[in-house]
This record gives structure tokens, C-alpha cells and sequence, in this order.
């Protein structure tokens, strides 16, 4: 007797309706139709002979056991991809398609200045990126959506294999005029935390800078408002407090055109670790760690 087994298409479908909650912005991301779309989870439920998914006009809602198959979906998903990894693996290292993760503390900072040398000396490479948040990033590259993600660490990662690149130290970054003349460096004693301007939860960074002063009450009094460090830079430039910015954004020219004064940070642990992860026994992990060496380069 046949058996007739699920396609890996029919499978991605079901986990980008998962994941959107609706049936036009999975289309979108699975770059098809939204009558493509339909069609496909519509078989793989006939196929199947069960409902996986319960749809109304407003709501998108999964069934208990539509819910235990996306599970089992993420994982046939990313075993697929790292039969493809195998199979890449074993051509010329960084050669071909890669898609990586970067956060957004990071990406328009360091990128401009590395890329142009990746390309020159490594043409064979297909460098596909995707700017997200370390949490969005982690679970792209858990779900196979991303080979490896550039982030800042400490940050919870899951299972992963990682090379460290560099330590990124903190400055404290004051208004030209602010009344205290800020010292040569900072010490965390000396921030106002009712001025202090941080990035909104979901910025790592946020994180790594509080936990850098070591001053529970900077956590309860900082006002977590910025989307982007540019955001942050602005509002100190115009007085509204002062914030805390990586070295990295401080040399690629943040403060050009602004009468903001930076002075590192003093403290035990005045840095993030920027470094590449990828998922754990990937078959390509020999070219992370090629490719670490050559972000470590800049």
C-alpha cells in the first residue's frame, strides 16, 4: 500500500500561518499566493485526514493536535536545512548562499565597514542579512530561518556554537553642557538615573548597559523610550538626558554633527561580547568559524 507523505512545501506553509496568525502575511513570507497558500494546508489536512486548522473570518486558530504538528513541522523543517548544509558543506568554504541574523546595535555600525572587504575577497559568497532584535534573531536561527546570527552576548541562546569576535566597551554619553563636566571616564555613581534615556525592551543592550553599572535603581528610574541608538542620540543632543552607547556606534560616526561628549564607561565588566552563533553540530560549522575569523578582521 502507498503512503503519501506530507511535502516539505505543505509543511512551511503550515509553520508561516503558525507563526503570522494569518493566512495573507504567511502567503507573503513564503513568497506564494494566499490561494497558493490555502490550497497547500487544505491538501496536507486531506492528506492527513485531520483539521489542523480551525478558520473563521477574524481568526486564525489551531487545533490541539494542529498545534503538536507545527512542533514536529520545525523540526522535519531543520532537518532539511541541515541535510542542505551537509551537502554545502563540502564545496569551497564561504561559497554560496548564507543567511545571517544581525541586531540593530550592531548591523549599521559594523556591516558598512566589513562587507565591502567580504565581497572583494570572498566574491563566491551569497551574504543574505536580516536585521532583527536578539530574540527575533535566536528563533530564526532555532526554526531554520537563519544559519547564524551576529548578536551581543551575555544573551540566552538555546543550544548553540559560538565564536567570540571582540569586546565592545560602553560609553556614557552626556549633553556638550551638561553641568557635572563629565570626567574622563564614567563612573556609574555619577548617572542620573532620572535622565537617563535607554532603549525599550527588546534591545539587548538595555540590558547589558544596566547590568555594566550595577545600580538596581537605574533599572527602576531609567526611561526605556528609544527604538534606535540614532533615536537616543538625538534626544540627549537636544538636552532631554543623556544615554549609553556601544564603542562600535561611537567610531562609525554616531556623534558627527552633535554636541554630545562620550567618556567610556568605568566598571568591572564595562562591555558586551560581540560574537557569531550557530546552531549546535550544524555540518557547518567549520565555515562559522572561518567566517568568525574573517568578521574578527573587520
Amino acid at each position: 500500500m502507498s503512503t503519501y507523505l506530507p511535502t516539505l512545501k505543505q509543511l512551511q506553509y503550515l509553520v508561516a500561518l503558525h507563526e503570522h496568525g494569518h493566512f495573507g502575511r504567511a502567503a507573503d513570507a513564503c513568497f506564494v499566493s494566499q490561494s497558493t497558500l490555502s490550497a497547500g494546508l487544505r491538501e496536507l489536512e486531506t492528506l492527513l485526514g485531520v483539521t489542523l486548522v480551525e478558520r473563521t473570518r477574524r481568526v486564525v486558530r489551531f487545533t490541539p493536535l494542529g498545534n503538536q504538528v507545527v512542533a514536529k513541522a520545525h523540526r522535519l523543517l531543520r532537518e532539511a536545512e541541515e541535510l542542505s548544509e551537509l551537502v554545502q558543506s563540502h564545496g569551497a568554504p564561504l561559497a554560496g548562499e548564507l543567511r545571517m541574523s544581525v541586531i540593530p546595535t550592531i548591523a549599521p555600525f559594523l556591516l558598512p565597514r566589513i562587507l565591502p572587504r567580504l565581497r572583494k575577497e570572498r566574491p563566491q559568497l551569497r551574504l543574505f542579512l536580516r536585521e532583527e532584535p536578539s530574540a527575533a534573531a535566536i528563533e530564526s536561527l532555532h526554526h531554520g530561518r537563519a544559519d547564524c546570527v551576529l548578536l551581543a552576548l551575555p544573551f540566552p541562546t538555546g543550544e548553540v556554537e559560538s565564536e567570540h569576535l571582540f569586546n565592545d566597551r560602553l560609553y556614557v554619553a552626556f549633553p556638550k553642557d551638561d553641568p557635572r563636566d563629565p570626567p574622563a571616564s564614567v563612573p556609574p555613581s555619577i548617572i542620573d538615573e532620572n535622565r537617563l534615556l535607554l532603549l525599550e525592551d527588546g534591545h539587548c543592550l538595555k540590558e547589558h548597559a544596566l547590568a555594566a553599572c550595577n545600580r538596581p535603581e537605574l533599572r527602576a528610574s531609567a526611561t526605556m523610550i528609544g527604538t534606535s541608538l540614532h533615536t537616543l542620540v538625538q534626544m540627549v543632543d537636544n538636552g532631554l538626558g543623556l544615554t549609553m552607547l556601544p564603542e562600535m556606534a561611537v567610531e562609525a560616526g554616531i556623534l558627527h554633527d552633535t554636541d554630545i561628549v562620550a567618556r567610556p564607561l568605568q566598571a568591572e565588566h564595562a562591555w558586551r561580547e560581540i560574537a557569531l552563533v550557530w546552531r549546535k553540530n550544524s555540518p557547518r560549522s567549520e565555515e562559522f568559524k572561518l567566517l568568525a575569523q574573517e568578521l574578527r578582521a573587520g
